[in-house]
């Protein structure tokens, strides 16, 4: 029996995947459901599930157009947001987007404080500050959004401000 610690990583699978081997496919996609169950969760909160499930799809489907391994991640990364955007607005998730994950390691307590900041936020707010704390750009974000850049500067300007004021009385 294969555990996921004994599959070679992604990036070794990555080529036999994309040439049609079922094997190393389903070890790829195994490989990264908690990377993706992870960005899917941040993003629609409680139709995570729905959100990791359709973006493994979206990655299946289009693992064949990805020309460049080394931009697998990010790729990756890509698919799965726009797809836990997409969920959310099908579900019409109010609190999409109201709990980042933490990148690094930090004081528990800071991520308490972030994630109560953000659920005081309005739902559009909380999806533009966790679409880049995922690193995406201006320009990803409107594409995934379906907004115009402006409009994405616009509300991103604003909700900084608007996350800004709600740490103050937190800080102090």
């Amino acid at each position: 029996m294969t555990t996921v610690s004994e599959l070679p990583s992604p990036l070794t699978l990555l080529p036999r995947a994309q040439a049609g081997d079922e094997h190393a496919m389903n070890h790829l996609l195994t490989a990264i459901t908690p990377y993706v169950t992870r960005i899917c969760r941040s993003v629609t909160h409680d139709d995570g599930a729905d959100a990791t499930q359709e973006a493994l799809l979206a990655i299946y489907r289009g693992l064949g157009s990805l020309r460049e391994p080394a931009a697998f991640y990010g790729w990756v990364r890509s698919v799965t947001v726009r797809e836990a955007v997409r969920t959310a607005r099908r579900y019409g998730a109010e609190s999409c987007c109201s709990e980042v994950e933490p990148q690094q390691e930090t004081n528990p307590m800071d991520a308490v404080y972030v994630s109560d900041v953000l659920e005081r936020l309005s739902r559009a707010h909380r999806q533009i500050l966790t679409l880049r704390a995922y690193g995406l750009n201006e320009e990803e974000m409107a594409e995934v959004l379906a907004l115009p850049v402006g409009t994405v500067r616009s509300r991103l300007f604003r909700a900084r401000r608007r996350f800004q004021e709600a740490w103050q009385p937190s800080a102090a």
